[in-house]
């Protein structure tokens, strides 16, 4: 048993943050990028399961998971194990150019978990926006189209054709115009497909100028937003009245983390191309887009990346598939309904601050009357040992590990529980306390805790 394995969970031992941890942030903001914007002041050196510790020793109940890609929980020992053994054998060598074992080892199981009947065809990178991107750029090649449809509130990452998908927030976009051309956006769920129909086809584009509709099955960074039970089925039949592909960004709800493979399974509809990373390799730099065989017709060169498929990442991607149909993914299903459980009563405590309790599995968002609140209750959650992130412009999200016990849920919702509370009874001061750690630079605005 390790000394962290033995303490209880949360333990916080000093303020928050503690010296060391200002320190380094101080040390952090002289030479990083001021492009990252940092939720919250954590500085996190070591995990296991659902416990993380900071630089002060402090010891936080994770449910954030890295924005949801600690899927196996932080250092899983068969994850450790699967990772060690790889490099100890070979660390790198490029897919792209040689044939690498493991790669395809990895696809044929990524094509075996693929939410669609028959044969698919599996492209790997490095991250969900590599995926995102390889997923536009095939659409176009099979389709000889140009245009694509995405969703407002969408967030599919921020490399070029990434951020023109993406629609959760101006500032995505702020100062680096143009986008890519031929990205048209619509409201995400049924209204969006009177959209579809009624204004782009009709007034603005041919439905045969649109290779894909690319979609969040649940939209993560936008909110957590579960869509109408008619939404995905009827986007699929326009999809196929049209020869449009249908294009899944998995990326954040895929791996099991709603309680079943992918999202998507939900409701029973079947994507061309689905696209995945965070969660699917437990913490491991790892993205691939899933494709249909006969969607999958580009030739040689046309796509390809050095250190996409990278071994020891992909050592991890097995492992993590392994324990996902283990038993973590029922696990999501059971923890996650309890979650909600202990969450729902929040929106009748509290009618006028919380305004809705939503998800599916250990997909959780609990919506605020305000982004100021929301930050609010981020920052006393914080305090309290309790790891959580901002989505949307009003929601946080609860994204914990896949091993998340019944205990450790029911210790997370108290403890949100008693954030909410706090902020409700003191909220001019709380929220004046979440914008002067903004302000400080100890933690940031809401703006872009999606990572890709």
């Amino acid at each position: 048993m390790t000394d962290l394995q033995a303490r209880p969970v949360p333990d916080i031992v000093t303020a928050l943050p503690g010296p060391k941890a200002r320190a380094h942030i101080e040390f952090d903001h002289a030479w990083t990028s001021p492009s990252l914007p940092r939720a919250y002041p954590l500085v996190p050196v070591r995990g296991l399961g659902c416990a993380i510790e900071d630089i002060d020793g402090n010891v936080f109940l994770d449910f954030a998971a890295g924005i949801a890609v600690n899927s196996t929980g932080h250092s899983h020992p068969d994850v450790v194990a699967a990772i060690q053994r790889q490099a100890a054998e070979l660390q790198h060598f490029s897919a792209s150019d040689f044939y690498l074992p493991i790669y395809a080892q990895a696809a044929a199981e990524l094509a075996r978990i693929a939410p669609m009947r028959g044969k698919t065809k599996v492209f790997i990178g490095n991250s969900g926006a590599e995926a995102v991107e390889a997923g536009l750029k095939l659409a176009r090649y099979h389709t000889r189209r140009q245009n694509v449809i995405a969703f407002l509130g969408a967030f599919h990452g921020r490399t070029m054709g990434a951020v023109s998908l993406t629609a959760s927030k101006a500032k995505y976009h702020a100062h680096f115009g143009p986008m890519l051309p031929g990205v048209y956006h619509v409201p995400y769920g049924l209204a969006g497909l009177a959209e579809i129909e009624e204004r782009i086809f009709k007034r603005l584009v041919p439905a045969d100028e649109f290779a894909a509709v690319i979609v969040e099955p649940i939209q993560g960074e936008g909110g957590y937003v579960v869509p109408e039970p008619e939404f995905l089925p009827r986007l699929r039949e326009l999809c196929d009245g049209h020869g449009i592909l249908l294009i899944a960004d998995e990326v954040q709800s895929g791996a099991g983390r709603t309680g079943k493979m992918w999202a998507i399974q939900h409701w029973d509809v079947e994507p061309d191309i689905l696209l995945t990373a965070k969660g699917i390799g437990s913490g491991m730099p790892v993205g691939a887009m899933i494709a249909k065989e006969a969607v999958m017709s580009w030739g040689a060169g046309a796509h390809g990346s050095t250190y996409g498929g990278n071994p020891v990442a992909l050592a991890a991607l097995l492992e993590t598939i392994r324990l996902l149909e283990g038993g973590l993914i029922a696990n999501a299903a059971i923890r996650g309904r309890e979650i909600m459980d202990g969450l729902r009563p929040l929106t009748e405590r509290y009618p006028g601050l919380v305004r809705d309790v939503r998800g599916k599995g250990l997909m959780i968002g609990v919506e605020f009357d305000s982004g100021e609140t929301a930050e609010a209750v981020q920052m006393q959650a914080f305090g309290r040992g309790l790891l959580v992130l901002e989505a949307g412009d009003t929601c946080v999200r609860m994204s914990p590990p896949l091993v998340v016990s019944q205990a450790e849920a029911a210790t997370a919702v108290r403890l949100f529980a008693e954030s909410v509370a706090h902020v409700a009874a003191h909220r001019e001061r709380d929220l004046d306390e979440a914008q002067t750690a903004i302000r400080s630079g100890l933690a940031g605005d809401g703006f872009g805790a999606s990572g890709r």
